[in-house]
């Protein structure tokens, strides 16, 4: 791992009232008749992939960069911004303080904040805030942090519905980096990858809770625990399935797919899959590619496999591809091709095309440019996809739109949103406008933030 890194909030971005400013810089451009536009409920977008309806949009990037609307102080995060209804919520961490601030989305200008104590620090110097994102679902925000502490508010008001302390109930270890996941809604339940270590060597490794009142409805014991991939729910031969990677901290290494029923937790299938190094994690959420098949993949030693789902569940690996395995963005399916970042690291990662009939890797591109004296590009970057455009956020804060095809990946278009390391937050995009989050302060000195650009089209 790499050395500490400290995120310092000085005293210019934090006033007493542990209260973050807002810069507004102008409003946006109308939006146009029978424009298509879209909520961003939860952390990859209302199909847990990272693709909208939204449209028209911007066709022209500005030579001076992107139009800005606004601009938020960050405190600690990886969470992704989350905008329903004209409400954009913000998750960061403050003076050990998690923090939800919710704000008018076109405006920037702050409705309401809730908060609760934490005591995290990474171990490894990362960030101390949370990594996971809030799920909005029928007016009520469920929100997680990396202390495991699960609190359901109102999302008119921010007020406490109801609330678990996660971490103590089940005895979850802070495992390498704190509590990842994403939470997920099916029905009445939310649907939590958990990772509790009731006992020596299993515990809840996945639990649905009740939406109104948080009481449980089922529990999954297994020994694997819970991995920084959040939960999907997706259709296996018609039937309602959620899929979970869990892979833990453990001696020896061990995790892979968990297929459960949502309504009753019911295990109908499971496929180890993870390396067998101490450090290794999985964060790159499954990806369904039909009826029947699933992509999972680990970039540390066995890379991307494609998974067939027999009707009785048994599952047959159709192909393996060691070297297309996922950090942590989840890859495109366009057409019959996956496009992912594959890699483990900024000196190992390509942009690469895959055949899905075969798993053949058609294309490994290094998307690397010079912008003065500094070579820069997408490394471990993250998608956007809008009807049959694809955009990706570099992970040094590029922006740029993509043509991708089984013959040529090449940038359309690229403009530079800010400069500063470990930009993993994907890109978000609702009613036309785009958002994106500077997670550590810049190379030029420019702080953490969220900001708001202007991306309508006419």
């Amino acid at each position: 791992m790499r050395p500490t890194v400290i995120l310092a909030l000085t005293a210019s971005m934090l006033s007493a009232e542990n209260t973050f400013p807002m810069k507004f810089h102008k409003a946006p451009k109308p939006l146009v008749k029978n424009a298509v536009v879209e909520n961003w409920p939860r952390f990859f977008g209302p199909r847990d992939n990272c693709t909208t309806k939204e449209g028209p949009l911007l066709d022209k990037f500005p030579e001076a960069g992107l139009t800005k609307i606004f601009e938020l102080a960050r405190g600690e995060s990886y969470s992704s911004p989350i905008i329903v209804d004209g409400q954009l919520l913000h998750f960061h961490a403050i003076d050990s303080k998690e923090t939800l601030d919710c704000h008018h989305a076109e405006t920037g200008k702050r409705l309401w904040t809730f908060q609760y104590p934490i005591d995290y620090r990474d171990r490894y110097g990362f960030s101390n805030g949370p990594r996971s994102s809030p799920v909005v679902h029928q007016e009520r925000v469920y929100l997680i942090g990396v202390t495991a502490q699960l609190h359901c508010l109102d999302l008119k008001t921010g007020k406490v519905v109801w609330k678990r302390n996660l971490q103590e109930e089940f005895k979850i270890p802070q495992y390498f980096f704190g509590y990842g996941p994403n939470p997920m809604v099916h029905g009445t339940n939310l649907i939590l990858n958990i990772g509790g270590k009731e006992n020596k060597t299993s515990g809840t490794c996945v639990a649905a809770l009740n939406l109104d009142d948080g009481k449980t409805v089922w529990t999954h014991e297994d020994s694997w625990g819970a991995s920084y991939a959040s939960p999907i729910i997706t259709k296996i031969h018609d039937r309602d399935v959620a899929l979970v990677l869990a892979a833990g901290e453990s001696r020896p290494a061990h995790g892979g797919l968990l297929v459960l029923d949502p309504q009753s937790g019911k295990l109908l299938s499971r496929f180890p899959w993870r390396a067998d190094i101490y450090e290794s994690v999985l964060a790159s959420t499954p990806l369904s590619i039909s009826h029947n098949q699933i992509f999972i993949s680990d970039c540390y030693e066995l890379g991307g496999v494609l998974l067939n789902f027999s009707k009785d569940f048994t599952i047959q690996p159709v192909w393996k591809k060691r070297f297309f395995g996922m950090h942590m963005m989840t890859p495109q399916k366009i057409g019959n091709y996956l496009y992912g970042f594959a890699g483990r690291n900024i000196p190992d990662t390509q942009l690469k095309c895959l055949d899905l009939k075969n798993g053949e890797i058609l294309i490994e591109d290094d998307v690397r440019w010079k912008e003065g004296q500094r070579v820069t590009g997408l490394f471990r970057g993250s998608f956007l996809q809008s009807k049959d455009r694809t955009f990706s956020l570099g992970e040094d804060g590029s922006f740029v739109e993509l043509k991708m095809t089984p013959e040529k990946i090449e940038i359309v278009q690229r403009t530079r949103l800010f400069f500063a390391k470990d930009s993993w937050t994907p890109p978000v995009l609702s009613n036309g406008l785009l958002y994106a989050v500077q997670n550590l302060k810049g190379f030029d000195g420019t702080p953490s933030r969220l900001i708001c650009y202007d991306f309508r089209g006419k």
